[in-house]
């Protein structure tokens, strides 16, 4: 099974693939269309030669490897894509041909996380309108989807994914549980910026605790974002 993760910037999506890196009947790729993306737009991005350099910038290659088995041969091929990458020019019809789930977080989270890594983020750049255009796009053509909120995944780990791995058809397996300290084979060019706190990590962290509060800087953008988080949570499975 191709398993296509959507999800924004700093929402627990890293920690995701590693999870299920850990499977040994799975294999990974982080953010197939970053490249293409990064070409596509000409944003600048910590790191953004090296991504270039790294990775695939034609999107129509990168989507036809996105519904195809992967090169290992493994049963299951678990793609962490980031919704702000879907611009005009990257293909969308391939995603019937895969299982859609959708990862969200309270936007405060999101800004408190990502303003650390990047500053001034724009309503587009932690992709809540393109994760919520997506999802409505795929329900309307009868696609099934699944939400899951990584609050709910911090608060109880096991019993969220072995929901999760339900919903989507596929075994629970414990190794989803933990991995190695250090980061993955697999991680982008672009994890040496972005990537410190799961590196040091060797499970999901704790509990979240309460929220932070909104940097005046942000207000804005989190008033923008909020509506399409509170759109998502009210389809978030839950156990």
């Amino acid at each position: 099974m191709n398993i296509a993760m959507w999800s924004g910037p700093r929402n627990l999506s890293t920690a995701m693939m590693y999870s299920f890196g850990a499977r040994a009947d799975c294999a990974v790729w982080d953010e197939p269309f970053y490249a293409a993306y990064l070409s596509l737009t000409g944003i600048d991005h910590p790191m953004a030669a090296e991504t270039l350099a790294a990775g695939e910038i034609d999107p129509a290659k990168v989507a036809e490897a996105c519904k195809t088995v992967h090169a290992s041969g493994k049963e299951h091929f678990y793609q962490k894509h980031m919704t702000h990458h879907m611009v005009e020019g990257v293909p969308r019809d391939w995603v019937d041909a895969v299982s859609n789930v959708f990862l969200i977080r309270h936007p405060a989270r999101v800004l408190a996380s990502y303003s650390k890594k990047r500053e001034n983020p724009t309503l587009d750049d932690i992709g809540f309108r393109q994760q919520v255009d997506l999802f409505e796009r795929m329900k309307a053509d009868g696609l099934p989807v699944v939400v899951v909120d990584s609050f709910d995944i911090r608060q109880s780990p096991e019993a969220m994914l072995r929901e999760l791995c339900k919903r989507i058809g596929i075994a629970f397996d414990p190794a989803m549980l933990s991995w190695p300290a250090g980061g993955h084979l697999d991680d982008g060019a672009w994890a040496p910026h972005w990537y410190g706190a799961v590196h040091r990590s060797t499970g999901f962290a704790g509990p979240e605790g309460a929220l932070p509060e909104v940097d005046e800087t942000s207000q804005d953008v989190f008033d923008a974002a909020i509506p399409y988080y509170e759109t998502m949570l009210a389809e978030a499975i839950s156990v």
